[in-house]
């Protein structure tokens, strides 16, 4: 990898880049780096079915399924907080976190309930978020979408049932 080249987690949805370019064909390119760091999240319809949130926080690029696995919540509107030193975006709808690197979703445990008081502790459900590449090159940013055959519970929210079905019999927020 070049000294002009970074990788970092992250999504979007653009045109591939031409092929004259030093990026695989796989890429599409989501914006330049300077654009995204100013809006500090943009969303992209990759493919033409695929939603993502590509977002800048502490210095690094994160992309994901712009959609939480639980029920659908618009991450792009979620708060960036920490978790027992973990990086999550907390969904808007339910408060679910989710890590900005994994994907992982946390949940705050009881470590034994017969003891009081009550002594809590951070724990991984397990990666339930599909994770995507961003990289970088010459201040252009591209997303290569996570291909991986493993079935991510936020994929539920990438069907074409979904965007034209359930997604738009949901009640319109009032102005």
């Amino acid at each position: 990898m070049s000294s002009e080249e970074k990788t970092s987690q992250t999504s979007s949805s653009s045109p591939s880049p031409p092929a004259s370019t030093s990026t695989p064909p796989s890429t599409h390119f989501i914006g330049k780096r300077e654009d995204i760091v100013q809006a500090r999240r943009v969303t992209k319809l990759v493919n033409g079915s695929r939603d993502i949130l590509v977002l800048y926080h502490q210095g690094r690029l994160h992309a994901m399924d712009m959609r939480c696995y639980h029920a659908g919540g618009p991450l792009q509107e979620g708060d960036i907080e920490e978790f027992n030193g973990r990086t999550c975006i907390v969904c808007p709808w339910h408060k679910y976190k989710i890590t900005l690197a994994e994907g992982e979703g946390l949940y705050q445990a009881v470590d034994n309930p017969t003891i009081k008081p009550l002594r809590t502790c951070w724990r991984s459900k397990g990666v339930k978020q599909r994770i995507h590449k961003v990289t970088e090159v010459n201040g252009d940013v591209y997303l290569t979408l996570n291909d991986s055959s493993e079935v991510f519970e936020s994929d539920t929210y990438q069907t074409e049932r979904y965007r034209n079905v359930l997604l738009k019999a949901q009640p319109k927020p009032k102005p």
